[in-house]
């Protein structure tokens, strides 16, 4: 054995190769079309809601999955708080990245958190790290009751997954805005939205967003009035196949 042979350590190599290829995917118009319509027509055979997160519906692309957990693990936060619990499947997601890395707490904020789903949430394994938070979630007293469960010092991020109109998705980026620490993700879903024609738009939900009433509206607003945030190039440059697409904001000031 040649004692003198050693294998390089390529791992920063192919960091930078990562980034490279994810900001040209980000500028290549033509494959976020073609996306586009794959997602649109996906959408006739219900493909957010054929996946499972342990066990519970998590109503998510697998694109979006993924690049959650990849910010998760980057800023390591000691609070998630989400609006928009659904079923329950994403809250206990990023419950089981914070349960792998051991430590943090998920807040679950949802005007109407159901019997059932709450069951589902509560009596699962990962329900040790989940708190849930019953209101509207721009409402003072729901505001109120997130802010008293995040310990002083905290660093939190944040996911906007509720009302998708433009008008309360803005609401909630000014509510929920300000509790994300530096170097946290506000994560606004839903953004495709704002790219579909109003063929394209989904109509099978409980409501109509069009283009202009939409999450990706209410982004572009939001970073109008608040230089705190910017869209992160590298997530959003390879969220293809993907529901919120620009939608992935990191806090650059304090």
């Amino acid at each position: 054995m040649d004692v003198g042979y050693r294998r390089l350590d390529d791992r920063q190599k192919f960091a930078a190769f990562q980034k490279e290829k994810a900001l040209d995917l980000g500028a290549a118009e033509d494959v976020f079309e073609a996306s586009k319509h794959l997602v649109v027509r996906l959408n006739d055979f219900a493909y957010a809601y054929q996946w499972t997160w342990f066990g519970v519906p998590i109503i998510q692309l697998p694109a979006d999955v993924m690049a959650t957990q990849e910010v998760i693990w980057a800023f390591r936060p000691d609070v998630i708080i989400e609006t928009g619990v659904a079923r329950g499947g994403s809250v206990l997601f990023m419950a089981t990245l914070l349960e792998a890395m051991g430590n943090g707490i998920v807040i679950g904020v949802d005007i109407d958190i159901r019997a059932h789903n709450r069951d589902s949430i509560e009596s699962h394994p990962m329900a040790g790290r989940v708190r849930l938070v019953e209101g509207p979630s721009t409402a003072p007293e729901t505001l109120a009751a997130v802010r008293d469960l995040i310990p002083q010092g905290a660093r939190v991020m944040a996911v906007l997954d509720s009302d998708h109109s433009r008008d309360h998705v803005l609401d909630e980026c000014r509510a929920y805005g300000p509790m994300v620490t530096e170097g946290g993700y506000l994560v606004v879903a839903d953004t495709l939205l704002g790219h579909l024609e109003p063929e394209e738009t989904p109509t099978d939900r409980s409501k109509l967003w069009e283009r202009g009433d939409e999450p990706l509206a209410a982004v572009r607003a939001y970073l109008a009035e608040d230089d705190r945030f910017e869209p992160d190039p590298v997530i959003n440059g390879k969220l293809v196949l993907s529901s919120s697409p620009g939608g992935y904001l990191r806090r650059i000031k304090a």
